[in-house]
């Protein structure tokens, strides 16, 4: 099974405490809890008996809400079981092609998702020293089939530009973009690929409610593609991947989009407010090298190995993300998901008194 952050229960267990005890800056959500209408959907779920019927197995309200959303028309819209699911079925499409392209360092679930039906893949590996600017030129022009392309790219955070992306399209057979982290950037939407899905029918893209409102149990997540491509894998899924409550709970967020807007407009001044700040105060520790990020995560580096130091923090209560997964990093490098300014602060001075 893929490495991720998060396994906030495999850690209590290991050291011996309860999940609320830990700081987790190894998996990167934003912070704060879910909004409370969340909350009240699924009680209001739970209360009218909801859970006695079977979901609509088209999930035609939600399709159409997201649509509205993104502009564009339902049936080129397919919720899922998080963006986990979507990214199985875009890899049996991009198994078809020929070749794929995987970015190192890079999300291992594209790997996994391709190995379920012995897709054919090579690593192209990133630069491991970027500019902070925002957004930057996609610099990778592969010669395979298809390219899986992250925007803003996991692990490194840096930010792609549409116009940059946009000629690969003419390039090759599939392109497969995952813009999980997308809605958390400031003018990130921007640079999503999503308009350019009317005119590419080589274009899946792929977004998640997981990151930007912290509802990484309630998994829900959804690509956006072509009619075509996207009945096939509703006719070839399983019939009901999505539960009542979750289709319930994002049936609300879409359709509100006064407060959908509200809620963005916070993630992103929480953004611009603490990243910098994250970013300098960790360019300030001793063997330390501080990557530029346009989201929520940042990127450490060292020459020596950050194992012990990453060790020493769990004992002290606080993950952080081991980058062995990600190819072509290793142990001298961790990932630290942005929090609020209290554990912002709690973070860096115990690394700080760590290596002191």
């Amino acid at each position: 099974m893929p490495a991720h952050g998060g396994n906030i229960y495999e850690e209590a267990r290991r050291l011996g405490v309860k999940e609320n005890q830990l700081l987790d800056a190894s998996a990167s959500l934003v912070p704060f809890p879910p909004p409370k209408s969340i909350y009240r959907c699924l009680l209001k779920g739970l209360a009218n008996n909801s859970l006695r019927n079977y979901p609509d197995c088209t999930y035609q309200a939600l399709r159409e809400a997201i649509g509205i959303w993104h502009k564009v028309d339902p049936c080129m819209v397919l919720p899922g079981n998080g963006a986990a699911e979507l990214l199985t079925w875009s890899a049996r499409d991009a198994s078809k092609k020929g070749t794929n392209a995987l970015i190192a360092p890079g999300f291992s679930d594209y790997a996994r998702a391709l190995n379920c039906w012995n897709g054919q893949y090579i690593y192209l590996q990133l630069p491991k020293c970027w500019s902070a600017n925002t957004p930057q030129a996609f610099p990778l022009n592969p010669t395979t089939n298809v390219i899986w392309i992250t925007n803003p790219h996991n692990p490194t955070g840096q930010l792609w530009s549409r116009s940059s992306i946009e000629p690969l399209l003419k390039r090759h057979d599939l392109i497969i973009c995952d813009e999980a982290f997308l809605s958390l950037v400031p003018n990130g939407e921007k640079e999503s690929l999503i308009p350019l899905i009317h005119n590419h029918s080589n274009l899946i893209v792929i977004r998640s409610l997981t990151k930007l409102f912290a509802l990484a149990g309630l998994r829900l997540g959804y690509a956006i593609g072509t009619a075509e491509r996207l009945e096939q894998w509703q006719n070839l899924r399983d019939p009901w991947p999505i539960n009542s409550l979750a289709a319930a709970a994002g049936l609300m967020l879409m359709n509100d989009h006064v407060a959908l807007n509200k809620w963005t407009r916070k993630i992103h001044n929480w953004l611009l407010k603490e990243g910098p700040w994250l970013q300098s105060e960790l360019g300030f520790l001793p063997g330390i090298k501080s990557h530029a990020s346009s989201t929520n995560f940042h990127l450490i580096e060292s020459k020596q190995s950050l194992k012990r130091l990453r060790e020493i923090l769990s004992q002290k209560k606080i993950l952080l993300r081991d980058c062995s997964s990600f190819k072509g990093l290793g142990e001298n490098w961790l990932r630290i998901s942005l929090q609020t300014r209290r554990n912002n602060i709690r973070i860096v001075s115990t690394i700080k008194e760590i290596l002191n």
